[in-house]
C-alpha cells in the first residue's frame, strides 16, 4: 500500500523516512519528490509498506508525529491523476462555418 508523507523537512532523508516506518512493518520502497531544477526536496514524498495493515498502522502511528522539526502528515496517497493541467472537453475549433 502506497503512503503519501507531506510537509517533510529540508533535511528529510530518503534512509530516514525508511528507518520511521520501518518500525511501523516492512518497507518496499521510499520516494522524497525533488525539483527537477534544484533538486531540492519539494516537501512531501512516498512510502510504500508490504500490507494494508502495516500501512494502515504507520498512517495511525505516524500522521501529526514530528520527523526533522516538522510535523507529518501521512495518509494514503490517491490514484495519480495524469491530466495536469491541459485542456479539458470537447472543444472544437477553427475552420469555416458553412450555414
Amino acid at each position: 500500500m502506497k503512503l503519501y508523507i507531506g510537509n517533510l523537512s529540508p533535511e528529510t532523508t530518503e534512509d530516514t523516512l525508511r528507518q520511521t516506518f520501518a518500525g511501523h512493518g516492512e518497507v518496499s520502497s521510499v520516494n522524497i519528490i525533488k525539483d527537477r531544477y534544484t533538486g531540492e526536496s519539494r516537501g512531501f514524498g512516498f512510502v510504500e509498506m508490504i500490507t494494508k495493515s502495516e500501512a494502515q498502522e504507520a498512517i495511525s502511528s505516524l500522521n501529526g508525529t514530528e520527523l526533522d522539526g516538522r510535523q507529518l502528515k501521512v495518509n494514503e496517497a490517491r490514484p495519480r491523476n495524469d491530466n495536469r493541467g491541459g485542456r479539458g472537453g470537447n472543444r472544437g475549433g477553427g475552420g469555416r462555418r458553412s450555414w
